[in-house]
């Protein structure tokens, strides 16, 4: 396993030395102050590379290259989105960087509803509430035909809840689900968000899930050029929000994904926290089923105080995704293959030592520096009793 780190650019708060420090040999990075379908001058591209090879580490990730909404929808200027895609590519390619990690999601890349949850130890983590996120739909963004993905149970019980919400918890909850991505600054609003889904609508997951091959399909002939692995993340939550389709969010969703692009460039990024928000998903299962395609991995656990309701676990080892199998079937694989795949720490718990650091929630220093321990400890053990076993059996 190669111990990776994701890394925001100068303006990170921790410093590439600290991040060697951590035990990190992959830095997993892009270009935040880009816009989807911007062209990547390859003096930046450069420069980064050297920056962190200076620092004693490889830049092999980048996450992301973020793809345009024309390009998703097929609409407007998708096509030169598309050759500009290809060229930045190109450009990666040049300076080492033969994994991309991205995703496919329209308008909203991820969802939480608390980004201030104090945990026993005084440490803060993040959650999400499916009933909160149906109140906010239903009384912020006022969207019609919530009953398509709220059945009335649900309905009922988020109208309960936001009737007994202090005005601070509303503001936590409208604050959190229009928070920008890591790494930016782009807040929404509830009269922008509206509108990016109004563009969606009459967009079913079916032709969605079409324009993603036909995306995938159209640069193979680049990753077959250059060796480049495309990684999608899944979808974040893994079930309907704001009426938008999913796209990524099962073992049959990436079934169907390789069956429609069979080049090996094509893959996953297997992120147990993203995958493992619907209990239904079982990362070690889909780890086995299409381990040939796993190009690169985020490893973090949750806790599920029931469905559609958890948070990000003390731990990156205990929750519901079970790490010491999923860890074995890392290994098996990089013996397979014959080469170690990048493994990133997600979502670590804001400890008291970055209290003064102005970290992007769930990418403290101190918290993924235990998380990437504990999973580098594993994988140690792991190793030794594989070869513990071994020389008992010769």
């Amino acid at each position: 396993m190669k111990a990776g780190w994701r890394w925001f650019g100068p303006s990170d708060a921790i410093s590439l030395r600290e991040i060697r420090q951590a035990g990190v040999t992959d830095v997993v990075t892009s270009f935040y102050n880009r816009k989807p379908g911007d062209v990547w001058p390859l003096r930046e591209i450069e420069a980064c590379a050297k920056a962190v090879r200076r620092a004693g580490m490889t830049w092999s990730v980048v996450e992301s290259v973020p793809v345009h909404e024309d390009v998703k929808k097929r609409t407007g200027d998708f096509r030169r989105y598309i050759e500009n895609y290809k060229r930045n590519l190109r450009s990666l390619a040049k300076y080492g960087v033969k994994t991309v990690c991205y995703n496919f999601m329209p308008v909203h890349d991820w969802a939480r509803t608390d980004l201030h949850v104090v945990l026993p130890d005084g440490s803060v983590t993040l959650a999400y509430d499916q009933y909160e996120v149906c109140a906010f739909e239903m009384f912020v963004l006022k969207r019609p035909g919530l009953e398509r993905d709220y059945d009335a149970t649900t309905r009922a019980r988020a109208k309960r809840a936001w009737a007994k919400a202090s005005a601070k918890d509303r503001n936590r909850i409208v604050h959190a689900l229009l928070l920008g991505l890591p790494g930016t600054t782009d807040d929404a609003t509830p009269e922008g968000l509206r509108r990016e889904l109004a563009a969606y609508a009459g967009l079913g997951g079916r032709q969605l899930k079409q324009h993603l091959y036909d995306f995938l399909n159209e640069i193979t002939p680049v990753l077959e050029e250059t060796g480049i692995d495309m990684a999608i993340h899944p979808d974040d939550p893994p079930f309907p929000i704001f009426g938008l389709p999913r796209i990524l969010s099962s073992a049959a969703d990436i079934r169907a994904m390789v069956r429609a692009c069979p080049s090996r460039h094509v893959g996953v990024t297997l992120c147990t926290g993203s995958l493992g928000a619907n209990l239904k998903n079982d990362a070690v299962k889909i780890f086995r089923e299409f381990h040939d395609r796993i190009h690169f991995c985020h490893f973090r656990n949750l806790i599920h105080s029931e469905p559609g309701v958890f948070r990000e676990s003390d731990s990156h080892l205990f929750g519901n995704t079970n790490m010491p199998a999923l860890m074995l079937e890392l290994l098996k694989e990089e013996r397979r293959r014959g080469k170690e795949i990048v493994m990133r720490p997600d979502h670590g718990r804001m400890l008291d030592i970055d209290k003064d650091r102005t970290c992007y929630y769930g990418y403290s220093y101190g918290g993924r520096l235990i998380g990437l321990s504990e999973l580098r400890g594993l994988e140690a053990g792991i190793k030794y009793g594989l070869a513990v076993a071994g020389r008992a059996k010769t």
